[in-house]
């Protein structure tokens, strides 16, 4: 495969962190981004420690932030935009504060949809091809109890991605999705604490220990603990390819599975 120049957002951390080494090692040149200073020093560090520092480049970019996004859009010369930054937030969907939800909207879907607009364009503008790839979720494709405000996101992203890959076919830019299964790095487990900042027994009818046993049952299991290096590796495959799937699951049970959520859903009363 031909060295790519690929950006990653969300590389502080997780898949982003380990799929930009796996990228850099596996030749291609790398510019991982992170959310705030001290991340960029941190990951400097391991990319001196594995002999990476000529293709791995770790910069700051919060993706919120319109100047960090406009400087990145300026001067970095890419072929693919792997954006990977999210974060999330849980809860009965019937009580969680909307701000919060809207808060998982600008990073999930508005900032990368921004981003996505404006590498776009300056492909475009200068006749040239190339890629978008989103990290998206299993969540992405359905709806488990307690999620619904950060798999929303997911689903938007998807639509999004969708419209793009056939409306940027034209330019030859190509769009895919990956959708991890619950791997555990760490992001799902945070993710479930979020709501008992605001999940409150004395004012919400939904009580805490009720969603808690609801998180320990779609996370406590081994199929909710899955080591992340499978995910890694796929996306160090996936990303820089010209070529494969526009919706790549990660692992097959979990395909499977959204396969069967999807039929049945059909046929789901009320």
């Amino acid at each position: 495969m031909t060295s790519k120049r690929i950006l990653v957002t969300g590389a502080g951390s997780g898949f982003g962190e380990g799929a930009a080494i796996g990228l850099a090692q596996a030749g291609h040149t790398v510019i991982a981004t992170v959310q705030i200073s001290p991340q960029v020093t941190e990951l400097r560090k391991k990319a001196a420690e594995l002999g990476l520092e000529e293709n791995l480049r770790v910069e700051k970019l919060d993706i919120l932030d319109a100047y960090d996004v406009d400087a990145a859009v300026r001067d970095w010369d890419i072929d693919v935009l792997w954006s990977n930054a999210g974060i999330g937030q849980s809860g009965p969907t019937a009580e969680i504060p909307v701000d919060l939800v809207r808060q998982n909207f600008e990073t999930n879907v508005f900032a990368p949809l921004t981003l996505a607009q404006k590498f776009i364009r300056k492909w475009i503008d200068a006749e040239r091809t190339g890629k978008v790839v989103f990290t998206s979720s299993m969540g992405g494709l359905f709806t488990p109890p307690w999620f619904g405000s950060y798999v929303a996101t997911k689903h938007a992203l998807e639509s999004f991605a969708e419209s793009l890959r056939e409306e940027l076919r034209p330019f030859g830019i190509k769009v895919q999705t990956i959708n991890p299964g619950a791997y555990l790095t760490g992001f799902n487990e945070t993710l479930a604490e979020t709501a008992f900042k605001w999940l409150d027994d004395e004012k919400n009818f939904n009580k805490r220990a009720q969603v808690q046993a609801g998180f320990d049952e779609l996370l406590g299991g081994d199929e909710g603990r899955l080591d992340p290096k499978e995910m890694i590796d796929a996306m160090v495959r996936i990303v820089p390819e010209n070529t494969g799937k526009f919706r790549n699951v990660v692992p097959a049970f979990v395909e499977k599975m959204l396969h069967e959520s999807q039929a049945t859903a059909w046929d789901a009363e009320i």
